[in-house]
């Protein structure tokens, strides 16, 4: 068959990747993708902002699956405009995307679902900000109410500094912020497939979303991540299943909105079990790497089950026993302006030593691969061990000559302190 994939970054090079590896799959067509995307799928100049435009694209070229990577389109409503056309998406329509869209909707059905959740309060402008944050302690987490990268929330220390959060996202009209009890425990994600109905459970991971050592700095969209992450024990992740994922799925389902996807539940694991931070409505970005990278089972028939609505007939997933560790390599500058143009050498050289590369923000010239965004290489190791699958890793990451580039040293360094590697 014919598939569409749609993205440009890491998780789209992560998924092409694997797309490629089914044999159910003819030809592999990416837009717009970017130079290591181009190693497994026909690239396409589609604007995929225009449905019309790619409901066309689609017929022309007899695609049987559309895989929407990036949160933007679901958003939009792509999935919406393609379903309609009688095409087989996976990735939510536009009300289920909400979820990732909006915090306050997700908080609204945590309250509704007695789903649990940090205590919060939507609000929609700065006053109403400055009122509702006299009734929270600090530590105090501000969130910008819509998509922001991984990159719109501030763990504010102070109510100075909280205060200073809103008034930079009520800079314009119409913003719209969530502010959040801060909830103490150590963070982790579960992934859950679901076609409205059914659930598949697929996988776990911990990320690193501050852009230093020993998690300082800025939010980013992720510098790193391994999976799975054992701090989500069985019976924590039973619990998320029981009291987070499957209220979420049948409320969905109950509003007449049924989510159809991948769930992403960024959850705290606090002293009182699983609590729900948020959810992404589309595969974590580097989380889908190592995910990719220990899958067995092929991802083809698994996402047409979902994107059919047969997930109840398909078994549960295979996973390799191993752990997989990668490193984002990002530009100078990252998370602000990010340095572009910055030479990229020794991609098959980290290759060879068994790491594999996904390209996100990069591209082609005619001297070689350059950087052309913040977070430009995601180099992704296996090993029996979290420590041998960070030296897998970064054996990768030390083959790469990238002058203008940096990464963390530390990625994994909790479940590596934990297992004592």
């Amino acid at each position: 068959m014919n598939i569409l994939l749609i993205g440009s970054g890491g998780r789209e090079h992560a998924l092409a990747w694997k797309l490629a590896q089914s044999p159910l799959c003819d030809t592999l067509f990416a837009a717009p993708g970017n130079p290591g995307i181009a190693e497994h799928a026909t690239l396409v100049a589609l604007d995929v902002r225009d449905h019309a435009a790619t409901v066309a694209f689609c017929t022309t070229n007899a695609i049987e699956l559309i895989v929407i990577g990036p949160e933007a389109p679901l958003v939009d409503g792509l999935g919406d405009s393609l379903r309609s056309a009688g095409f087989a998406v996976f990735g939510p329509d536009k009300a289920a995307a909400q979820l990732e869209g909006s915090k306050a909707f997700t908080k609204a059905l945590c309250d509704q679902a007695q789903i649990p959740t940090a205590r919060y309060a939507h609000v929609t402008s700065l006053d109403a900000g400055l009122g509702a944050l006299a009734r929270f302690g600090v530590p105090v987490v501000v969130k910008a109410d819509g998509l922001a990268a991984g990159k719109g929330v501030t763990v504010a220390t102070t109510h100075d500094e909280a205060e200073a959060a809103l008034r930079d996202l009520f800079t314009d009209a119409g913003g719209e912020a969530v502010i959040e009890e801060f909830l103490e425990g150590e963070e982790a994600s579960l992934f859950v497939l679901t076609d409205g109905k059914a659930i598949l459970p697929f996988g776990s991971a911990q990320d690193h979303k501050r852009v230093g050592e020993g998690d300082t700095g800025p939010n980013t969209g992720g510098m790193g991540a391994y999976s799975p992450a054992r701090v989500l024990t069985p019976e924590l992740e039973r619990r998320a299943l029981d009291e987070i994922v499957r209220p979420t799925v049948a409320a969905m389902a109950a509003a007449g909105t049924p989510f159809s996807g991948v769930l992403y539940a960024g959850l705290m694991l606090t002293a009182d079990g699983p609590k729900l931070i948020e959810y992404n409505a589309r595969f974590g970005d580097p989380e889908c790497q190592v995910l990719m990278a220990r899958l067995e089972s092929d991802l083809v028939p698994i996402l047409l089950a979902v994107a059919g609505g047969t997930l109840a007939d398909h078994g549960a997933a295979q996973w390799r026993d191993a752990v997989a560790l990668t490193v984002v390599l990002a530009a100078n500058g990252y998370p602000g302006t990010p340095e572009a143009g910055g030479a990229i050498d020794g991609i098959s050289d980290a290759e060879a030593t068994g790491a594999i590369v996904f390209q996100a923000g990069t591209r082609a010239t005619d001297s070689g691969i350059v950087a052309a965004g913040g977070r430009v290489l995601a180099v992704t190791g296996l090993g029996d061990t979290i420590g041998t699958a960070r030296d897998a890793a970064y054996r990768g990451v030390d083959a790469i000559a990238f002058p203008t580039g940096f990464c963390r040293r530390d990625i994994g360094w909790r479940e590596i302190a934990r297992a004592g590697d």
